[in-house]
């Protein structure tokens, strides 16, 4: 009996201090070594490689180099050089080393923290990169001084990120929207497979008989064939000011998808302080994205007078400006075009942001005078995106998130 509680007592003693190593094992990975971490914990092996990339780039300033330091496991010292062949040996690291949404953060600090920039415009360092919506992002913003060694390696980077954000966001959207669609273009005199039965009931609960138990439906609703025709047309404004990069990319992603739907009517436009009109590049998003220009101004105005220009339904339309709303324009001429669109009825969405990076930046004085024409002003993930569209086709409240 005194051997077997000898036994369970020295494994809980080695349990307990596996599970105290481990815990100083990640502390001194989260602090990175020298003499301010207090662990006294020296990694070895894969955590010491681990720990020369995480010092690479949030190292302390130091020698540049950042990984000989942490190698050693001395202190870290940010800096990844300024030579390609350095920064693809530590994309290959973190790419083995953490899982790729860990990589997509650790690229994105690189660029913004150690000005990579420059070093995505050649092909090799394009090959090495995990891609993602952040990296297109900075790759459009490169457009205008990207060699043609690298463009075509660029479209590819681009074209693959396109290709997974159409794979998860199109199902939804066509399904939520078709949806959409054929309940706002109910008829009059529907034939039998096209009645809306919980709609007609409704309508005729007045014909109710209550010695024959039934309804009598002199009303009957449904639904229009939406495939047939184009029941609405959409306007997706786009600003392309620099701080909108996330917001382009899934815009142009959107556009396509509802370009792809034969009810809908799709017109693209991007706009800074020209306006350019992109629908006829739709079947193909990653064109609609090298037409874009990142940075730039501002000329909301402008954008929208060319939008109104377009509108031959006005209430058919859905016109979506997705804009940080910092006008460099005429404010006053910019809403009284939306009021204008508005009374028209037009319905008018405006989303300052559409992604997933969380509450924008955005003029809160013109959110406010939009919000008080009726056309609320927010920030909308994609995957919100689908129900906000079909809220605005059926004329409906739209979600706004809280």
């Amino acid at each position: 009996m005194t051997d077997a509680t000898d036994t369970a007592e020295v494994a809980d003693t080695a349990s307990a201090e596996d599970g105290a190593g481990e815990r100083l094992r990640r502390w001194r990975l989260v602090l990175g070594g020298g003499e301010a971490d207090g662990t006294g914990h020296a990694l070895t092996g894969r955590d010491a490689a681990m720990d020369a990339a995480l010092g690479a780039l949030y190292g302390g300033a130091g020698n540049g180099g950042g990984r000989k330091g942490a190698a050693r496991g001395g202190e870290r010292s940010a800096g990844l050089g300024a030579s390609a062949p350095a920064v693809a040996r530590w994309l290959g690291d973190i790419r083995t080393y953490f899982p790729a949404s860990v990589v997509q953060v650790m690229q994105r600090d690189a660029i913004e923290r150690l000005g990579l920039s420059a070093l995505l415009l050649e092909p090799e360092m394009l090959e090495a990169v995990e891609p993602d919506v952040h990296l297109v992002g900075t790759l459009l913003s490169l457009n205008k001084a990207m060699p043609d060694t690298t463009r075509e390696t660029a479209r590819m980077v681009v074209r693959k990120v396109v290709g997974q954000l159409e794979k998860k966001l199109s199902g939804r959207t066509r399904a939520t929207l078709g949806g959409a669609l054929d309940r706002s273009a109910r008829i009059s005199r529907p034939r039998h497979r096209d009645i809306d039965w919980d709609r007609t009931i409704r309508a005729n609960l007045k014909n109710y008989l209550p010695e024959h138990r039934t309804v009598v439906p002199e009303r009957l609703i449904g639904y229009g064939r939406s495939e047939r025709s184009v029941k609405k047309e959409v306007i997706l404004c786009i600003d392309q000011s620099g701080s909108m990069a996330a917001s382009v990319v899934y815009a142009s992603v959107f556009g396509a998808v509802l370009a792809s739907m034969r009810s809908l009517a799709t017109r693209l436009v991007v706009f800074d302080t020209a306006v350019v009109d992109l629908t006829d590049q739709l079947d193909d998003p990653v064109d609609v994205l090298f037409g874009t220009q990142l940075g730039g101004g501002t000329d909301i105005n402008r954008a929208l007078a060319y939008c109104q220009s377009k509108i031959t339904r006005p209430a058919d339309t859905v016109v979506v400006l997705i804009s940080d709303l910092y006008e460099g324009g005429i404010r006053n001429e910019m809403l009284r075009r939306v009021a204008a669109m508005k009374a028209a009825g037009v319905q008018f969405v405006t989303l300052l942001a559409l992604s997933d990076e969380g509450a924008p930046a955005y003029d809160r004085e013109h959110a406010a005078a939009l919000a008080a024409l009726g056309a609320p002003a927010f920030a909308c993930t994609p995957d919100l995106f689908p129900e906000v569209m079909a809220a605005a086709i059926e004329k409906k409240p739209l979600p706004v998130p809280s």
